[in-house]
């Protein structure tokens, strides 16, 4: 060893001492902070799944890669990073000796083959997500940038880490090269062979090399052991448990959309009948209330800005960003780590847990942290705005993006239950909504004994549950379908189409009441499990002797779709629900409705969040419109563009990317104050398609788009409908459930 050898074999052990040390130190602060939240033992059920599933998720990308080109890249970048560890491992060997390198595996050629082309490939794509970030950087006037809020430098900072580590992997290759120190042939290694043809034959550049290659990646160890809420950079360790972790492993995208967590204390489901407010967690008031899993979701954020980019709040102006908010939380949580650490905190009461003492030598600026409220205007020095709180549609866009599986939709009706049920505070408009749930069971007040008007003149009999022996479907109507004078019309074409194909089918009408869905998603959870529990009751009596699989529903609004299938069964309500496109879409198969007159003008769809970004049903609408189209496609969708006189149009954001229409997460009952119109913004998107007609399949959709356009002054030209009226005029062209929709909204 020489002199060389041995300065760089003692700067090498100091730094990464030095960087050991702090990491150690950095994972023990970010576990004790994640193990102040509270408990979650479901999360540790299915552990085999959940061990699929990550492996799947990381080692496939499955959820970056909807983003084709970013996605591949960091593949690559990710592949690079995990399999090159490896050659920094080497560097230590070859600090000391010129030509040192890997016990055992160093030597075989299929190493330096697979290392080389990792080394290569991560090179093109680390320069890609460079020039990625580069033009979408957030201070460039004519893009709205997924990157507003990140912190920059440190998404600079790591990209230039990783391009430098990957570059000296080459430099050191190349001066073994240059020194004829290297094993490996030049079939195998070609850049690395190009590299030291330019290289001088130094025989201390080898370990010159290596330790710059060490000091830059212990440099990033330091830096980020020193910034713990970096998740830039910390993500790639706390990607793999965040998505072990996940709600539902079994489910193919989005563990956070469908159904919502539960409502629970302690780790358990908050039981109201038993609940007392000063002994019982009731949502979450202070950021230690999150579960632990909540708070390893605000720390692996990666500040990617993918939530951003497709949250319908943030693209119409509003202050809600997901990203944001999980930064907020997240920042919120580590500055107030050290109080709460040293026994702080307060009870359910309010009162102070820590003793004078425990606080007496407290840093003043955790106290001041623990001293904001969660939800609080700027004056009021609040963590989360409540204009921020209170803009989520719940669409779930956020979650469908999120590559780390971070579940905002949970969190942001976790802080709503609080809000709502214990300090009262939530827009005032939607208060009557909550009351008229409360009193008539439905949000517009309407006399339960008119839900079953709808079935007037529709020149045959729909039967009620308990008047026939057996039906096939419960046919679950919902409130806007009863009530609301554009659903309504959805609901006639349904039962009249029911009719036609010979299924058998009953409706509730008067028993049925609100399915809970405006007031769990406003937070509202006592009214929520105040109305499921009436109507599981309900349900469990109809279908009583029944399994299961014959215990069909189906519904026509995806919203009623979603509690009924995904929530009931937290409340002992065990059903098989089904959208009505759907059903409709298997009639048309089966033959038992048959399309008889093309439906012309051009048709777009508008995928409703509920329906299909939280449960998937992307195919079913398409199916039944192609049919009613005739377009000779197979309900194949074109591409997007204006002038299409026939067939169905997509728009640009369809599928699990489509736009929300606004109404969700209760927001159909509260003014839209800032910003841009949610539906407005739809409605433009499906207008420049050029069709005709806008076909939805949710009532919310078709109140929020019909008002968008209306609003844009087109209501003569373009119409929005039901997917099941454009049918029902395809095979019944006289059936008056088919008119223009274009009656005023009801309430």
């Amino acid at each position: 060893m020489g002199s060389v050898q041995i300065v760089t074999t003692i700067l090498a052990a100091a730094i990464t001492a030095v960087a050991v040390v702090l990491a150690v130190r950095a994972v023990m602060k970010m576990t004790a902070v994640i193990r102040l939240g509270q408990p979650a033992p479901e999360r540790f059920a299915d552990k085999g799944a959940r061990t699929t599933k990550m492996l799947v998720e990381t080692a496939g990308h499955t959820r970056m890669l909807k983003w084709s080109v970013v996605g591949a890249a960091h593949w690559f970048v990710m592949v690079g990073f995990i399999v090159l560890s490896l050659l920094v491992l080497e560097a230590y060997f070859e600090v000391v000796s010129t030509g040192g390198g890997l016990p055992i595996v160093g030597h075989w050629t299929v190493f330096g083959l697979v290392t080389e082309w990792i080394g290569i490939l991560g090179l093109i794509g680390i320069v890609v997500l460079m020039a990625i970030r580069l033009r979408n950087r957030p201070n460039r006037p004519e893009n709205r940038s997924r990157f507003t809020g990140s912190t920059m430098w440190q998404g600079y900072f790591v990209e230039w880490v990783v391009l430098l580590v990957l570059i000296f992997g080459f430099v050191i290759r190349g001066f073994k090269v240059a020194t004829d120190h290297f094993e490996y042939p030049v079939w195998a290694t070609p850049l690395s062979h190009a590299v030291g043809a330019a290289l001088p034959a130094w025989p201390a550049g080898v370990s010159v090399a290596a330790l710059i290659k060490i000091v830059i990646s212990m440099t990033w160890l330091i830096v980020i052991s020193l910034n713990v809420t970096m998740g830039v950079a910390w993500h790639r360790f706390l990607a793999f448990p965040n998505i072990f972790f996940k709600r539902d492993p079994e489910k193919a995208a989005g563990s956070g959309l469908g159904p919502l967590r539960p409502m629970t204390s302690q780790g358990k489901p908050l039981d109201f009948e038993e609940a007392d407010p000063e002994k019982d967690q009731f949502g979450v008031a202070q950021v230690e209330q999150f579960t632990w899993k909540g708070l390893l979701d605000f720390s692996t954020c990666t500040e990617c800005g993918r939530c951003q980019s497709q949250c319908p709040a943030w693209n119409t102006g509003k202050p809600l960003s997901p990203k944001l908010l999980v930064l907020s939380l997240r920042d919120h949580a580590y500055a107030k780590a050290p109080y709460l650490l040293a026994g702080g905190g307060k009870d359910l009461t309010g009162e102070e847990k820590a003793t004078e003492a425990q606080l007496a030598h407290m840093d003043v600026l955790a106290l001041a942290e623990a001293d904001r409220p969660l939800i609080g205007t700027a004056e009021e020095g609040g963590v989360i705005d409540p204009d921020v709180l209170w803009s989520c549609t719940t669409c779930g866009a956020c979650v469908e993006q999120c590559p780390v599986d971070i579940e905002h939709v949970d969190h942001i009706v976790d802080m709503r239950r609080y809000q709502v049920l214990i300090e009262s505070s939530f827009p005032s408009e939607a208060g009557v909504m909550l009351r008229n749930l409360e009193n008539k069971g439905n949000p517009w007040g309407a006399p339960q004994n008119t839900r079953e008007d709808w079935t007037k003149g529709l020149g045959f009999e729909v039967p009620r549950v308990g008047e026939v022996e057996d039906f096939e479907y419960l046919f679950w109507v919902g409130c806007a379908g009863a009530f609301e004078d554009r659903a309504k019309k959805t609901t006639r074409a349904v039962a009249t189409l029911l009719n036609e194909a010979g299924v058998s089918f009953a409706i509730l009408g008067e028993g049925e009441t609100c399915s809970g869905d405006p007031a769990r998603r406003i937070g509202n959870e006592f009214v929520f499990q105040m109305l499921a529990q009436q109507n599981v009751e309900t349900l469990n009596e109809a279908f009583e002797g029944r399994e299961k699989a014959k215990r069909k529903i189906v519904a026509t609004c995806p919203h009623c779709f979603n509690t009924l299938g995904n929530e009931y069964g937290q409340l002992g309500g065990e059903f098989e629900v089904v959208h009505h496109t759907q059903l409709l879409a298997h009639l048309v198969s089966a033959g038992k409705l048959t399309p008889v007159q093309p439906v012309d003008g051009g048709v777009t769809y508008h995928d409703p969040c509920y329906l299909g970004r939280h449960n998937r049903v992307f195919a079913a609408p398409r199916e039944v419109l192609g049919s009613a189209i005739g377009d000779g496609r197979g309900g194949a969708a074109t591409d997007s563009g204006a002038g299409r006189d026939s067939g169905l149009v997509e728009m640009p954001r369809n599928s699990e990317r489509s736009f929300c229409c606004g109404a969700g997460g209760a927001r159909m009952w509260m003014e839209e104050k800032i910003g841009k119109r949610i539906n407005v913004d739809r409605v433009e998107e499906a207008m420049s398609t050029g069709a005709k007609t806008i076909a939805v399949g949710c009532p919310f959709c078709s109140t929020m788009l019909n008002d968008g356009v209306n609003g844009k002054g087109a209501g003569e030209d373009v119409e929005v409908v039901d997917v099941a009226s454009v049918l029902l005029r395809s095979v019944k062209p006289d059936a008056p459930a088919g008119e223009k929709e274009t009656a005023p909204a009801a309430g």
